[in-house]
């Protein structure tokens, strides 16, 4: 293919949080990638109730959850050829698909470590008629890896700067962070630092039966309880060194239950819960950056969390480092 045509892929990824189906066209002809156009696809009601429950069918229970993966590659095709719509992009003109599918299970650490996605690439291949490449965690997995977080090669293909180390932070249902250091020789290191949005979504919606903590208004309300936070930080995940990953399987409503939360303040328990995903993503990036806390280092959020006015102000209170999205980046 010569340097004049593009190479158009399609990237799929619905995170933890289930909230949809993130789908980019971009061209990877040029240096640098180009995105062409983005669909946000949301999961229809009896499939996004049917994946959450999925987090809990037994091992021996696996006729279900046969007919989810293709169900879920349905809504994966669908979401392909909104995209394809949207951008006037014939299906014809594309390499390939790259799809994630949707988590179920993350179980890295286990005596036989595996994560589980759904979403058929077969299906999904034949439904568009365009090559997929899927599979993204388990050739990490059985090299000793943890197999998450994965966007880290992305971030050092688009981010990395020859002239200053920059942090990736990309809060999702889980944050994670991406470490690229000025110096190319050195590596660059990504791993999950603990709960982005799952443990304030899972709260507000048992109390307040919304979907997210809009803007963080509900825990900009609420007074943080240093105790409490100060317990949560002592949990083993928090020092573990990486590489390391987590998921819904550990901090969800259960972990959370440990603390009893149940009789304090909602809007109290909120506003630490948003302390507790900003304190680990500071100390992670504290712990991993050559020169923490003097503003040599920038700090790139991405993900739904940078949506949340209060998470975001709480990081840049917390910090001396320079902290944007990676809308200032171009992405």
């Amino acid at each position: 293919m010569s340097s004049n045509e593009p190479e158009l892929y399609i990237g799929l990824m619905s995170g933890t949080s289930m909230d949809g189906i993130d789908a980019v066209l971009v061209d990877f002809s040029s240096t640098q990638p180009i995105l062409i156009g983005t669909h946000s696809h949301r999961w229809p009601d009896t499939i996004q109730h049917a994946l959450i429950k999925a987090r809990d069918i037994p091992d021996n229970e696996l006729s279900s959850l046969h007919v989810l993966d293709n169900q879920t590659a349905e809504i994966f095709s669908e979401a392909c050829s909104a995209l394809l719509a949207n951008t006037s992009c014939p299906a014809k003109d594309i390499t390939a698909i790259g799809s994630h599918g949707q988590t179920i299970r993350h179980r890295p650490d286990i005596e036989n470590p595996f994560s589980l996605q759904i979403g058929n690439a077969q299906t999904l291949a034949v439904l568009t008629g365009i090559d997929v490449v899927a599979d993204f965690r388990t050739a990490d997995i059985r090299a000793g890896g943890q197999g998450a977080p994965l966007v880290p090669a992305f971030h050092q293909a688009v981010f990395s700067n020859e002239n200053t180390s920059r942090v990736i932070v990309n809060i999702g249902g889980i944050a994670n962070i991406t470490v690229l250091p000025e110096d190319a020789t050195q590596p660059v290191i990504g791993f999950d630092c603990g709960p982005g949005n799952t443990l304030m979504d899972a709260w507000i919606k048992r109390h307040k039966k919304q979907p997210c903590d809009e803007s963080g208004v509900l825990a900009a309300s609420g007074k943080t309880d240093a105790r409490l936070l100060a317990n949560m930080l002592m949990d083993d995940y928090f020092q573990l060194a990486p590489p390391k990953s987590t998921g819904f399987e550990y901090f969800n409503l259960e972990w959370l239950n440990t603390y009893a939360v149940n009789d304090m303040d909602i809007a109290d328990v909120q506003s630490t819960l948003c302390d507790l995903t900003t304190t680990s993503i500071i100390r992670a990036i504290n712990q991993y950056t050559d020169t923490p806390g003097n503003g040599k280092t920038e700090i790139y959020v991405c993900g739904g969390g940078m949506h949340n006015q209060t998470l975001m102000q709480r990081l840049r209170a917390m910090t001396k480092h320079p902290v944007k999205t990676t809308e200032a980046l171009g992405v």
